[in-house]
C-alpha cells in the first residue's frame, strides 16, 4: 500500500509545499512495480518489508540515505536504475526521498491516522441531549442548531396534510378519505400516534419499505446485459425483505440473515424423521432465502466461460455491494488500488473478498426430504407431457389434419395440467469443496495475481476477530459468519449510523448526512452529528427495531413541521439543511404508479409470488428489445398489482417507471432522483395506462357521489383522489373544466395535478 509512505512523506515535506510531489512520485512511479507485485521481491507498502528489501538486500538504511538502495536506485548511481525506462526522477523527487530516508524512513499509520481523525471511523459515542424545552430529544437537537444559524421553525401541518404525509411515508399509498376524517375528528390525545401505528402494522409498510431496501441492494429479477438471463428464483428475496420489514426483523439480525445465514443457523432437512419440515427448520430455511442477495447482481453470463474471471467479478460485485449498503462506503475504489481518500487499502479490499472464497450459488429445495423424494416419484405424469409435446412437434412439420391437431393439443393441455408442479426452491449461498487461494489482483485484472492474502478486515473501522481456520484438510468455512458478527458489532462504528441515516431520509427526503453510500472524505459531512450519534446508540439501545426508529422520528416536532416555512429562515438556508421546516418531495414512480391504481379502485393487493409482467402499448412493445421474452401475465387482475411486485427486468424497465426516475438497477441506489422532465408531463396525460385508470376513477367517484349533479362529482372526485374538498376558486375551474371536457377528463386532470404527486 502506498498510503503509510504518502502519509510519512506528507508530514514530513508539508511545511515545505512539496507533499503534492511526494504523492505523485511514490504512486506513480514506486509502487506500481513494488507494491502488490512485489518486482524482485520488493515491498515498499509498509516499514518492515521495506527494511527486509528484495532479492538484492535491505532496500532503506534509515538515517543513510547514501547507503540504501531506493536512493542510489533513483539517484541511478549504481546498477540498477529507477523507475525503468528513460524518464528518471526530478532532482527535487529524489531529494524529496534523500530527506524521508534521512529522517528515519518513517512509516505511521495513515489507517489509524485517519480513523482516529474522520468522524464516520470513530464509535458513535452517545452525546447529552441539549437543553430544551421539547418532549422529543431529537426536537432538541434541531431546536440547538436553529438557535445557532439564526432560523425560526415552522408550525405545525393541520391534520390533513400530517394523514397524507405519514401514509405515503410508511405505505407508499394515499389514505382513503374516510381515514383522513376519522384522524381530523379524533380529539383523543393520541390520534396521531394511533395513525402511525396503524399504519406500522399494515402489510402495506413492508412493500414500502421492503422497495427501499431492494433499491439500495440492486434488486432485479434479471441479469441485465445482452443476454439478461433470468433469475427464476430471485422474488422469493424480494418477498423475504418485505416479510422481514413486515415482522420488524432487527437490523442485525437482518445483516447477518443476509450474509450468513447458511453459516450462522446451520440446518440439514434430512435428518429430521418428520413428515414435514419442522417449524424452527423451516424458519431458519427461510433465513437462508436472505444469502440470495449474491445471487441476483448484475453480470453478463459470459463471466461463467473463464471461472476465475467469473469469481473474481462476483466477489468485487458481493463487496462492493455491502460497503455501500451496510457500510456506507465506496469500496470498489480499493479493486485496483489503494483507496485515494479513505484509509482502505487494496490489502484490505482483498482481505474482504476472501470471506467468499469458497462461497458459490447452489439451488436448494424450500421442503422437506419427503416433499423432494414424493416430487421425483411423479415423473411418469412429467413423461407424458414431454411426450406430448413431441408428437405436436412433429405434427407440425407433417401437416397433420386439423382435427387431428387440436385432439393432440387438448391431450398436450390435459397433461401438463396433471403434471405437478416442481417443489419450491430457491437460489442461496452454500459452499464448495474446497476453498481456493485468494490474491491482491493487480490493477484489479483477474489474469494477474499478486501476493496472497488471508481474510481480514479493514483495520481502519475496527479490527475484527483473527480468522482462524484448519490447515491440511478440508473444512466447512465459517468466513461469511465472521463477517456478517463484524459488520453489526457494537464496535463498528458505521453500520448503526448508515441505517438511522437511511431511515431519517426515508421520512424527510434527505439523510443527516446527504450520501447516504458514501460516508467517506468524499462524501457530505452530517448537518447534526450530535444527533446523528444519538440517533444511532438509540437505535442499538432499543435492539435495533426499524419500526421503533419511525415512531421515535415521526413525533419529533421537526417531522410534524409544516412545508411552509419562515420565509426569512428560507432565504438564510434554502436547501433546509437545518429542518426550520418540512420538505415537499414529488412521489417516486412506483408511488405514482401505485397511488393511480388506489385513486381509481383497482390497485390488487395480493403479496408476493412471481414478479408480474404488465402490458405495453403499442409503441412501447415496438421499441423493446426481444419483446417475445415480455409475455404479458394473462390475467388482467395481475396488472394491477403494486409496483414493487412487477417483474424488473434490467434491459427494459417499465416505461412508466423509467420516466419517473427508477433506479439503475446494476448498483447500490441509495435515494431515487427527483428529475422534472416534460416527458413525465406527457406520460400522465397522455399514456394508456393513466387513461384507463382515470375512467375506472370516475366510475368510482359517480358512485360515491350516488349523483350527476356536478357539485356531487366534484365533490366525490377531489376527496377520492386529494383527500380533500375543493376551494371556491377549484370547483369554479372543475365546473367549467367538467363542462367542457366531461367527468373522465377531470379525474385524468385531477390525477395530473402538483398535488397528487407531491406531499407537503
Amino acid at each position: 500500500m502506498w498510503i503509510p509512505l504518502l502519509a510519512a512523506a506528507g508530514t514530513l515535506f508539508a511545511q515545505g509545499g512539496t507533499a503534492p510531489s511526494a504523492r505523485a512520485t511514490l504512486e506513480t512511479k514506486c509502487l506500481s512495480c513494488h507494491g502488490p507485485a512485489k518486482m524482485s521481491g520488493l515491498d515498499l507498502r509498509d516499514r518492515a518489508s521495506a527494511l527486509r528489501g528484495g532479492s538484492r538486500g535491505p532496500a532503506i538504511v534509515p538515517g543513510n540515505p547514501e547507503a540504501s538502495l531506493l536512493y542510489q536506485a533513483v539517484k541511478r548511481e549504481g546498477a540498477v536504475k529507477m523507475p525503468p525506462g528513460n524518464t528518471p526522477l526530478t532532482s527535487a523527487e529524489a531529494a524529496m526521498i534523500a530527506a524521508w530516508i534521512r529522517a528515519g524512513a518513517p512509516f505511521p499509520s495513515t489507517v489509524n491516522r485517519d480513523a482516529a481523525t474522520w468522524w464516520s471511523f470513530r464509535k458513535p459515542v452517545r452525546p447529552p441531549v441539549p437543553a430544551a424545552q421539547a418532549a422529543n430529544p431529537i426536537d432538541a437537537f434541531i431546536a440547538a442548531k436553529l438557535r445557532d444559524k439564526s432560523l425560526r421553525p415552522a408550525p405545525e401541518a393541520d391534520r390533513r396534510t400530517l394523514a397524507r404525509r405519514a401514509y405515503f411515508d410508511l405505505t407508499g399509498l394515499p389514505p382513503k378519505p374516510e381515514q383522513v376524517d376519522a384522524f381530523v375528528n379524533d380529539t383523543a390525545p393520541n390520534a396521531y400516534e394511533k395513525v402511525i401505528d396503524g399504519l406500522l402494522e399494515s402489510p402495506r409498510y413492508g412493500e414500502r419499505w421492503g422497495r427501499y431496501w431492494l433499491d439500495l441492494v440492486r434488486y432485479a429479477d434479471t441479469a441485465g446485459f445482452e443476454t439478461d438471463h433470468f433469475y427464476t428464483t430471485a422474488w422469493r428475496y424480494r418477498d423475504y425483505v418485505i416479510k422481514a420489514f413486515n415482522d420488524d426483523k432487527p437490523y442485525d439480525v437482518f445483516v447477518q440473515e443476509q450474509i450468513a445465514a447458511d453459516e450462522i443457523w446451520p440446518m440439514n432437512l434430512d435428518l429430521e424423521g418428520t413428515l414435514k419440515t419442522p417449524h424452527a427448520k423451516a424458519e431458519n430455511v427461510q433465513r437462508r432465502v436472505g444469502t440470495s442477495l449474491f445471487t441476483l447482481g448484475s453480470f453478463p453470463i459470459e463471466y461463467t466461460y473463464y471461472g476465475d474471471q467469473y469469481r473474481a467479478e462476483w466477489q468485487a460485485e458481493a463487496i462492493d455491494t455491502i460497503g455501500a449498503a451496510f457500510l456506507g462506503l465506496t469500496m470498489g475504489c480499493a479493486r485496483c488500488h489503494d483507496h485515494k481518500f479513505d484509509p482502505i487499502s487494496q490489502r484490505d479490499y482483498y482481505g474482504l473478498t476472501a470471506m467468499f472464497a469458497g462461497t458459490v450459488e447452489r439451488e436448494v429445495p424450500l421442503v422437506s426430504l419427503f416433499d423432494v423424494q414424493t416430487n421425483s416419484r411423479n415423473f411418469p405424469l412429467l413423461a407424458q407431457a414431454q411426450t406430448y409435446k413431441q408428437m405436436a412437434s412433429r405434427a407440425r412439420r407433417s401437416g397433420m389434419p386439423a382435427a387431428e391437431r387440436a385432439e393432440l393439443m387438448r391431450k398436450l393441455g390435459e397433461a401438463y395440467l396433471q403434471a405437478p408442479e416442481r417443489y419450491p426452491y430457491a437460489n442461496v449461498l452454500a459452499h464448495e469443496e474446497e476453498v481456493p487461494d485468494t490474491h491482491v489482483l493487480v490493477k484489479g485484472d483477474y489474469k494477474t495475481k499478486g501476493e496472497k492474502v488471508e481474510p481480514g478486515f479493514p483495520a481502519a473501522l475496527h479490527p475484527g476477530p483473527e480468522i482462524r481456520e484448519p490447515q491440511g484438510f478440508l473444512f466447512v468455512p465459517r468466513r461469511r459468519k465472521a463477517l456478517a458478527e463484524w459488520l453489526t458489532s457494537p464496535e463498528n462504528p458505521l453500520a448503526d449510523r448508515v441505517m438511522v441515516n437511511r431511515i431519517w431520509q426515508g421520512h424527510f427526503g434527505e439523510g443527516i448526512v446527504r450520501s447516504p453510500n458514501d460516508f467517506g472524505r468524499q462524501g457530505e459531512a452530517p448537518t447534526h452529528p450530535e444527533l446523528l450519534d444519538w440517533l444511532a446508540t438509540e437505535f442499538a439501545a432499543r435492539g435495533r427495531g426499524i419500526k421503533k426508529m419511525h415512531r421515535l422520528i415521526m413525533t419529533s416536532a421537526a417531522y410534524k413541521a409544516s412545508s411552509n416555512g419562515d420565509l426569512e429562515s428560507m432565504k438564510k438556508d434554502p436547501e433546509n439543511r437545518f429542518l426550520s421546516h418540512q420538505n415537499r418531495l414529488r412521489l417516486d414512480g412506483d408511488a405514482i404508479r401505485d397511488s393511480i391504481l388506489a385513486v381509481a379502485g383497482s390497485l390488487n393487493l395480493k403479496m408476493g409470488g412471481v414478479g408480474i409482467i404488465p402490458p405495453l402499448s403499442k409503441e412501447e412493445v415496438l421499441a423493446a428489445r426481444m419483446p417475445y421474452l415480455w409475455p404479458t401475465n394473462p390475467d388482467p387482475a395481475e396488472h394491477d398489482r403494486r409496483s414493487v411486485y412487477l417483474q424488473m427486468k434490467r434491459s427494459l424497465t417499465l416505461p412508466m417507471l423509467a420516466t419517473f426516475d427508477a433506479p439503475d438497477t446494476a448498483t447500490s441506489c441509495a435515494r431515487r432522483e427527483r428529475s422534472t422532465v416534460a416527458p413525465q408531463a406527457l406520460a400522465l396525460l397522455n399514456s394508456e395506462f393513466t387513461a384507463a385508470q382515470a375512467a375506472k376513477f370516475a366510475a368510482r367517484a359517480r358512485k360515491a357521489a350516488a349523483s350527476e349533479s356536478p357539485d356531487k362529482l366534484i365533490d366525490a372526485a377531489w376527496r377520492i383522489g386529494l383527500g380533500r374538498l375543493p376551494s371556491a376558486a377549484e370547483r369554479a375551474t372543475s365546473e367549467g373544466y367538467l363542462a367542457r371536457g366531461g367527468f373522465e377528463n377531470l379525474c385524468l386532470l385531477i390525477l395530473n395535478l402538483n398535488e397528487f404527486i407531491y406531499v407537503d
